[in-house]
């Protein structure tokens, strides 16, 4: 499995279990059928800047960073607003015409807000798509860009 891909279900761990130590994420994965070592685990929790925050217990659980999910919300803003052409849905698919150069920076910062009902957000030079699980979630993700481009 690719890093990108692994670090995708991590993402989901994440946001969906409260993850104590590296050893819950291999054992997690194992059970998805994903074989990873907590080596690669470790190296993973590193670039991603991964965090441990306290949990109303006591204990201590894995999390992002507050202030990288707070700068990626504004810049994905920052970036829409700047750049935004044009967007059409055609079934599960969103397009977003943006000016040249600025279709990776997008896609990338759709991409890090985990969003469930993507499958995947791509993005060349002039224009992201972004494909949703369905068609409910192609109309709530383009009413997300519009109040992004709205605020």
């Amino acid at each position: 499995m690719r890093k990108v891909e692994r670090q995708s279900h991590l993402r989901q761990l994440i946001n969906n279990t409260n993850i104590e130590r590296q050893d819950d994420f291999v054992r997690l994965l194992a059970q998805k059928h994903i074989e990873v070592t907590q080596a690669t685990i470790s190296r993973d929790i590193k670039e991603m800047q991964l965090v441990k925050v306290p949990t109303a217990g006591g204990g201590y659980h894995y999390s992002f960073p507050p202030k990288k999910q707070m700068d990626s919300e504004k810049k994905m803003r920052r970036t829409l607003r700047d750049a935004f052409i044009s967007m059409n849905a055609q079934d599960n698919m969103v397009v977003i015409n943006v000016h040249p150069g600025n279709g990776p920076a997008l896609a990338t910062l759709i991409s890090q807000t985990n969003d469930e009902s993507l499958c995947a957000t791509i993005g060349d030079d002039a224009t992201v798509l972004s494909i949703c699980k369905t068609k409910a979630a192609t109309h709530e993700f383009m009413n997300k860009m519009t109040n992004l481009l709205a605020d």
